[in-house]
């Protein structure tokens, strides 16, 4: 029989729907606003507010396309245009993008992982044009068939160096991490380093780490992005390329925020901590007790950030978009990565016996 106490839910197109009273997230209007100077010059062209997209020439040929909210590149060389990502968000407008600084065909592409977010619009190139791609990637994509996204015709396991027309394009697998077959895209003469779904320069980054799978090869990878010599970086979404110091400002964020959720756990997923969570929320509850038990650990680790001083002396907030709204996100990620995935302190599990001491759980 249908529980009568629950209120019903009734779907509409209305703005506040999307704000449920006490079961969905609530709208978010009330946040601070951004640092000004996320937001590009860009934005505000006749150009821009016409046609959605703009398109930058980073250097010696390397171009930046954006939507302002999903990014892709393309190299201009003596023979063609190598298209790096086809994302559906920008479409046609990267043949327009491309169309706008060289009348030579695209005649390589490469995929800088499987999602479709990021290359569910290859058509646009039409049906010659060369894929590469991670082999993982290309095993996806057919066990996972897609006729946006057609299988690539050169695969790589670790590395694969690229040259058309004059241009080299170095690319590496360092294994997975924000997914399987993610891979580093380097144009060392241009100074650009492409990789995507990582981080986002000038912002907090998209919700959960970017939605990534393996959090900490997601992690690594930051580390990894920092050994490369690069002036320019790509990353797939949002407003911006990034530079160098862009993205360690980025890398420093996430450390802070594995910092706290380190913290949050050791205080909070103890035992006898756990026990007064749950014993509080009363009898048959016990699935808000659990809620409540996760939300202890990430309000913990979100005010650890918010409030920190960071290396320049400035809040994350003034230094970072969306800071106030995806932090909550990241750090409940980072936690249950940090409960499921990292190796347990001592007293790591339940003792035998009567009362036991305290435990990790």
């Amino acid at each position: 029989m249908c529980d009568k106490t629950q209120r019903p839910i009734v779907a509409t197109d209305e703005p506040g729907f999307f704000g449920i009273d006490n079961y969905g997230f609530p709208a978010n209007l009330d946040d601070p606003l951004d640092p000004p100077e996320y937001y590009p010059p860009y934005l505000d062209t006749e150009h821009f507010r016409t046609y959605r997209y703009h398109v930058e020439e980073l250097r010696d040929g390397f171009y930046w396309v954006t939507s302002a909210g999903y990014d892709a590149a393309f190299v201009v060389t003596a023979e063609g245009v190598i298209a790096i990502d086809a994302p559906p968000t920008i479409g046609e407008n990267m043949v327009a993008a491309i169309e706008s600084v060289t009348d030579k065909p695209v005649t390589h592409l490469i995929y800088s992982h499987w999602h479709t977010d990021h290359i569910g619009a290859t058509p646009v190139y039409g049906p010659d044009v060369e894929i590469i791609a991670h082999e993982i990637t290309k095993e996806l994509l057919e066990r996972f068939p897609d006729p946006n996204r057609p299988l690539p015709t050169v695969t790589f396991r670790d590395t694969y160096t690229l040259t058309v027309g004059g241009v080299t394009l170095e690319l590496a697998y360092k294994g997975e991490n924000h997914c399987p077959g993610n891979i580093f895209i380097h144009a060392p003469a241009q100074r650009v380093l492409t990789v995507i779904d990582i981080v986002s320069p000038g912002s907090a980054t998209f919700m959960h780490c970017d939605a990534s799978q393996n959090i900490w090869a997601w992690y690594e990878s930051h580390a990894q992005l920092l050994e490369y010599d690069f002036d320019f970086y790509v990353g797939g979404h949002h407003m911006h390329y990034g530079t160098y110091e862009q993205v360690k400002t980025c890398v420093e964020y996430f450390a802070d925020i594995h910092e706290g959720a380190m913290a949050a756990v050791q205080r909070f997923s103890r035992s006898d901590r756990l026990d007064e969570i749950l014993t509080a929320t009363g009898p048959h509850r016990a699935w808000v007790g659990s809620e409540n038990a996760i939300n202890s650990m990430v309000n913990y680790t979100v005010k650890h950030v918010l409030e920190k001083e960071t290396s320049d002396g400035r809040l994350w907030s003034d230094r970072l978009a969306g800071v106030i709204s995806q932090t909550k996100y990241h750090a409940y990620t980072v936690v249950e990565a940090i409960r499921l995935e990292r190796p347990r302190p001592q007293a790591g599990y339940r003792l035998r016996g009567e009362n036991p001491p305290p435990f990790i759980a």
